[in-house]
């Protein structure tokens, strides 16, 4: 492919050479998914077809497992459907300030997050993933010859052959019982904005933080009256997220348990990865700081 390549660019024109290159990138996608891929995913879907109890395989990170429950959510009503987390699988590019200490789930993210994934009805069970037989990876998002730089759920529809409404619930919790009607936030370093900043947010009542303690106090030098909440695992940030008035943040793991509860939000929108985009009534993003301010305030009044 290599000397194909540069005979063509030494000896064709540049529109020539633009042209086959092209051709032969197509070519070399297409090669490399019907030699690893193409049965796979023609597995995924005989299994579905064939099988009432299915295992999905997932190594995270934690906002990816809340965004495939939507297409599982879907499965589980024609299958029994069993969640197999895979710990301590690396990453494979560098992901900044993750709590994960170079991996995407350690086993003390599986204590905190399990109580919420066992929470959920449609999910027969959730537990470590320990060799069992693996009928749908999940994983294979992130190794198919494609550019995924879409809404995140869907990448899950293209993996299972299925599809569903993604501007209905696919989380549920109970209101939290003491934390209510509260702004609720959470910031992580990673996924920012830079054209925007949260310093309007001085000027409203007790905003509520649930992230880390540096994502807290990073924020705080924009919000100097931003309260800190430190819950005690996942099903209670699901629970405070269900209780908010609304619920503002970029790219998290929060924000993708808004999106699933399908409370009032707001998303910080990332310039350079629009991974995730907002489905459903009151649910908005934005990318500057006028928007921010005008969707912020729309969903304080309602």
């Amino acid at each position: 492919m290599l000397l194909k390549k540069t005979f063509y660019k030494l000896f064709k024109s540049q529109k020539e050479y633009n042209n086959i290159k092209h051709k032969l990138k197509d070519e070399e996608k297409i090669s490399l998914f019907e030699n690893n891929y193409e049965k796979l995913i023609t597995d995924i879907q005989e299994n579905i077809d064939k099988k009432k109890e299915l295992n999905f395989f997932h190594s995270g990170p934690i906002g990816d497992l809340i965004y495939s429950l939507a297409i599982i959510k879907e499965i589980s009503k024609s299958h029994k459907c069993n969640f197999l987390i895979n710990l301590n699988k690396k990453f494979n590019h560098p992901y900044h300030k993750h709590p994960g200490n170079g991996v995407l789930i350690n086993d003390r993210m599986y204590n905190f997050i399990l109580p919420f994934f066992k929470s959920q009805k449609y999910l027969n069970s959730v537990k470590k993933y320990e060799n069992e037989k693996i009928d749908i990876n999940l994983d294979l998002f992130r190794e198919l010859p494609w550019n995924n730089a879409f809404n995140t759920p869907r990448v899950f529809f293209h993996i299972t052959g299925e599809q569903t409404n993604l501007s209905e619930p696919y989380a549920f919790v109970e209101d939290h019982p003491t934390i209510k009607k509260r702004i609720v936030i959470q910031r992580s370093f990673r996924f920012r904005n830079i054209y925007i900043n949260y310093k309007f947010m001085k000027d409203f009542e007790s905003p509520l933080f649930i992230g880390m303690e540096d994502e807290f106090y990073d924020l705080k030098e924009q919000i100097p009256n931003l309260e800190l909440y430190i819950p005690k695992d996942y099903l209670e940030i699901a629970q405070i997220i269900k209780s908010s008035k609304f619920y503002v943040g970029n790219q998290s793991s929060c924000f993708a348990l808004a999106e699933a509860i399908k409370v009032p939000r707001l998303l910080e929108g990332c310039p350079d990865s629009p991974y995730v985009q907002p489905v459903g009534p009151n649910a908005f993003d934005f990318y500057y700081q006028s928007h921010f301010i005008k969707w912020f305030n729309y969903l304080n009044k309602i």
